[in-house]
């Protein structure tokens, strides 16, 4: 049974529709457990100084990661490898040795440096912690520095069963991640309090690692420190690596930023937000990275070949299907905000005051993600053709102007009570202390809405023709979306008088009835309206999971 299973973990994966279906798949079991994880931990602590703590201790381990992981991601060292292998096993050795030992002693070095500024980087950035705070959290951060280099191995291990066409255990890796941080929430946190929390981090890195071992053992490529490096190798990568890691550290440091205010904002107000930040994550990941990341390699193909007419056509087709997936679900996330945060973290410490402030800060997030994933196809959009500059031009306007709202909203709430009364109004939270939070997904929000604006009018200064092909689409989709809400609100109404919300049963009936009514008629519409996407998808969903025939491997994907 065991050698079976390995088996089937370790095995090549030929099919290009096989190796989307599993990574599609343990994705959405990935955001599942991401969503069991957050529920534990909203039941046994609530949004509270001690959930605060957890999330911050993450910020500075995560931003190593980001940056200096990026040396080894897939996007980058996937080419070099399945080059260097068309070369030989010696000469593919000699690079991934180089990789892996310049790559180790840089992040291991920087780590070590950053335990010892540890507690003056925590004291900078959460300012607004008790000291008592700011030393749980150095804690908490200094053992979470093991997480970047674990990994970072890891993200190298994926790299080169993804470069042989093993999607399988590369796709297995985040589920056991967020396995090893549920068994610490259950097993350890009992026992040894917030510290045994991160140790469960900790060993889901591990878990993330060690599961590619075997996979890398088999094909012979297992890395090993080496005493000679050809630093060139390794220049060439980094050189590569540098603008992808600029543009994500400018998003990071934007979040970052954004936490960095909520430790000012009282107790809890790091908990609400980064809970409210996964839940609006799941669609975001499901339809507007997966279409972006999908579209892609074949944007790519077609401007190098210069079929520009094609290139526009295969942007069209993916805006219109993010734009269709996006809108219903943003409009549904903003009616049955309440409900939704209540299914998935509502138990244990999580009260219905921890409930309604975070629904209100995900009815906030909800309304860019539209914007957040036509951000995501524009700039690969422009990647493809060729324009690497701007978008990262653009990403640093956009953090600028995040930071700038974030700031002058968050001093709106405090000095004029009317601009605060509105948004308390709005959500339904009047009632509660540390709505000053609200502040900063508005400003993220603002930030969203200007980027994406700014990369189409880009994107269309190009190919002006964009923008009249697809106003049809969004007119159709916005309109249908926003009776699809109308409805699924009064029929909340209605199913209000027959089921009650004092049960976990009747919050998700109440729900599900609600959103059922509504997309049954959001669907009317769409015929109504005559919509093209709509039968297109259905034809495409039968097309490739109940019809699909295997075809081979496109290596601009892997």
């Amino acid at each position: 049974m065991v050698d079976a299973l390995i088996k089937f973990i370790k095995r090549e994966t030929n099919s290009l529709h096989e190796a989307a279906f599993l990574l599609g798949l343990f994705a959405f079991l990935s955001q599942i457990l991401a969503l069991v994880r957050d529920k534990l931990l909203a039941h046994n602590f609530g949004a509270g100084s001690e959930l605060d703590v957890y999330y911050a201790a993450f910020r500075i381990p995560d931003f190593i990661f980001v940056t200096i992981g990026s040396i080894v991601s897939l996007s980058i060292l996937v080419p070099f490898i399945i080059s260097v292998l068309d070369k030989g096993q010696e000469r593919a050795s000699k690079f991934i040795n180089t990789i892996f030992t310049c790559f180790l002693v840089v992040i291991v070095s920087v780590c070590v440096v950053i335990f010892f500024f540890t507690p003056t980087l925590v004291k900078i950035l959460f300012g607004g912690f008790s000291p008592e705070n700011v030393r749980l959290t150095t804690e908490l951060s200094r053992i979470l520095l093991l997480s970047p280099i674990l990994l970072g191995i890891s993200n190298l291990f994926g790299s080169l069963a993804q470069s042989r066409n093993r999607f399988l255990v590369f796709a297995i890796s985040p589920l056991l991640y967020n396995c090893g941080i549920i068994i610490g929430i259950i097993f350890l946190l009992p026992t040894f309090g917030v510290q045994g929390l991160v140790w469960g981090v900790i060993l889901g890195a591990l878990l993330h690692l060690l599961v590619q071992f075997p996979t890398i053992s088999e094909l012979n490529l297992v890395p090993r420190l080496a005493w000679k490096v050809n630093f060139s190798q390794f220049k060439e990568v980094l050189v590569l690596a540098i603008p992808r890691t600029l543009a994500l550290s400018i998003s990071h440091l934007t979040i970052l930023f954004l936490l960095s205010l909520a430790s000012s904002m009282g107790e809890g107000s790091i908990s609400v937000f980064n809970l409210a930040w996964n839940i609006q994550s799941v669609p975001l990941s499901i339809f507007g990275v997966s279409y972006s990341l999908a579209a892609f390699p074949h944007l790519s193909k077609l401007y190098l070949l210069g079929e520009k007419d094609k290139f526009i056509d295969k942007f069209l087709i993916s805006a219109k299907h993010i734009i269709f997936w996006i809108l219903p679900c943003a409009t549904l996330f903003v009616v049955l905000r309440a409900h939704i945060v209540r299914v998935v973290l509502g138990s244990g410490q999580f009260d219905w005051a921890d409930t309604r402030l975070t629904a209100a800060v995900l009815a906030l997030f909800a309304i860019s993600l539209v914007f957040q994933a036509v951000v995501l196809l524009c700039v690969r959009a422009l990647y493809a053709a060729g324009s690497t500059a701007r978008p990262f031009y653009i990403s640093i306007m956009y953090g600028i102007v995040v930071v700038f709202f974030a700031f002058l909203f968050k001093n709106l709430f405090t000095t004029i009570p009317a601009f605060k009364f509105f948004f308390e109004a709005l959500f339904k939270v009047s009632d509660l202390p540390g709505t000053r939070v609200l502040s900063l997904p508005l400003a993220f929000t603002v930030g969203s809405i200007f980027e994406a604006v700014l990369l189409w009018l880009f994107f269309a200064k190009s190919w002006p023709q964009v923008f009249f092909r697809i106003s049809k689409t969004i007119f159709q989709i916005f309109s249908s979306s926003v009776i699809l809400g109308f409805v699924t609100y009064l029929a909340l109404r209605f199913f209000d008088r027959f089921i009650s919300l004092d049960t976990f049963a009747g919050v998700f009936l109440q729900a599900i009835l609600s959103a059922v009514v509504g997309i049954f008629v959001w669907v009317i519409m769409l015929l109504v309206l005559k919509n093209k996407e709509f039968p297109l998808i259905l034809a495409t969903l039968r097309e490739k999971f109940w019809k699909t025939h295997p075809t081979s491997p496109d290596s601009t994907i892997v």
